[in-house]
């Protein structure tokens, strides 16, 4: 039984390396039709094998966690191979992105089936406007030379500090005023506005993506100014300051319902095999856009030398700012994607040992390969379990047949 089983996990070890292969080729059609045609049919394929005919189903829950589990590390590899491998910057705070995306778009969908909508509010109105005033500083501190860095950051973090209070009094303010309409249930996961809860759950995505990015915008002004390894060294201390703060999320953070180092629960279990495709293929259209852009030559041109890149006039601090930025985004995306499979998060998931592994999923693929990012979580996935379950299933058949009975 467990070579069967052995066998069977070999079989869909290929077929899930073949149907990433297969994706990345679709994507790479010049025909819009064909693309097309080919995700339609990339994702018929999952689903079929998703779905239950009797008792007979090609792919088990088993199969199905580790399918979302590893849509969600692609889009964080692919992050973290933008910025490692296509721009040449160190940066072990991925896992940091993943964590605050996994647990601000929990934040929001857990506030929102318990009838209060201030979650989606002042994310919503904190990320717009941050997103606002970052920019207008941004645009002021180009027309202004020779600002120190620090003197730029502080202001980056007064207009973000700014930003935040504005959207926590707009949240009450509109609590207050429309809390007959945003916080009256009429039937769960769908409040008076008629907003159902998959909708809720896609702006949470996007709004845990974006609010990451902000993040890793006020982290990456006074931090990119270091060398390649004190960067990694300051972005793995900015992982480790995350992971505390979710230990101490309901005693030094506002945020009781996250419950601190006992763990968030009571997530909505919202993510379905759409989603995790849907959010994967976007991520992967917007690399592979990035890159073929003068953006993405611009960026990898840093990686290659730097001294060369500068002397062709391009913004170098730009160019590593924009790849973090984009990077973090993705992290933030697929953290949220992770939080609404799960339906619980713990700090113990975000540790900064786990989080190196989307270093090694990146180096081992290859740096600067989209295919070899995105081939380790769908392949590795289902490898490791076959070998881990055979050599378990084998080693209790040496020291105690017995028990077989009861784990079959």
């Amino acid at each position: 039984m467990e070579l069967g089983f052995l066998v069977g996990s070999i079989v869909k070890i290929l077929a899930l390396l073949a149907y990433i292969y297969g994706i990345l080729w679709v994507m790479a059609q010049p025909s819009r039709w064909v693309k097309a045609g080919g995700l339609i049919v990339a994702f018929g394929v999952v689903q079929l094998g998703l779905t239950k005919f009797g008792n007979f189903q090609i792919l088990n829950s088993f199969d199905s966690g580790l399918l979302f589990q590893a849509s969600a590390m692609t889009m964080v590899a692919l992050g973290l191979n933008l910025i490692y491998g296509f721009n040449g910057q160190f940066s072990l705070g991925q896992w940091g992105f993943y964590g605050i995306g996994a647990y601000t778009a929990a934040d929001i969908t857990y506030r929102w089936v318990n009838g209060d909508a201030r979650g989606l509010v002042v994310i919503a109105v904190g990320t717009i406007l941050g997103a606002v005033i970052l920019t207008g500083i941004n645009k002021l501190l180009n027309k202004i030379r020779g600002v120190p860095v620090m003197s730029a950051f502080t202001l980056y973090l007064i207009g973000s500090i700014a930003a935040g209070y504005v959207a926590v009094m707009a949240g009450k303010l509109l609590f207050s005023v429309f809390q007959p309409l945003l916080g009256t249930n009429l039937e769960p996961g769908i409040l008076a506005t008629g907003i159902p809860l998959q909708v809720v759950f896609f702006l949470a995505v996007i709004l845990a993506g974006v609010f990451a990015a902000e993040i890793s915008f006020l982290l990456g002004v006074p931090v990119l100014t270091l060398g390649s390894d004190y960067f990694g060294i300051a972005t793995l201390g900015f992982t480790i300051v995350v992971n505390v703060l979710m230990v101490n999320s309901d005693t030094i953070l506002p945020f009781p319902e996250m419950k601190g180092g006992r763990g968030m629960v009571g997530i909505p279990k919202l993510t379905t095999w759409f989603w995790a495709f849907f959010f994967m293929i976007v991520v992967i259209v917007i690399m592979r856009n990035i890159l073929r852009s003068s953006t993405g030559r611009a960026i990898m041109s840093v990686r290659e030398d730097e001294t060369a890149a500068k002397a062709m006039g391009i913004d170098i601090a730009g160019s590593k700012l924009m790849s973090f930025i984009i990077g973090s985004l993705f992290a933030g995306m697929g953290g949220a994607i992770y939080a609404h499979f799960i339906g619980f998060l713990s700090p113990g998931s975000f540790d900064f040992l786990v989080g190196f592994n989307p270093l090694i999923i990146v180096v081992f693929g290859g740096l600067g390969s989209m295919t070899g990012t995105s081939q380790p979580p769908l392949a590795g996935c289902s490898s490791w379990k076959a070998c881990c379950a055979y050599c378990s299933v084998r080693w209790v058949q040496k020291r105690q047949p017995g028990a077989m009975y009861f784990i079959h």
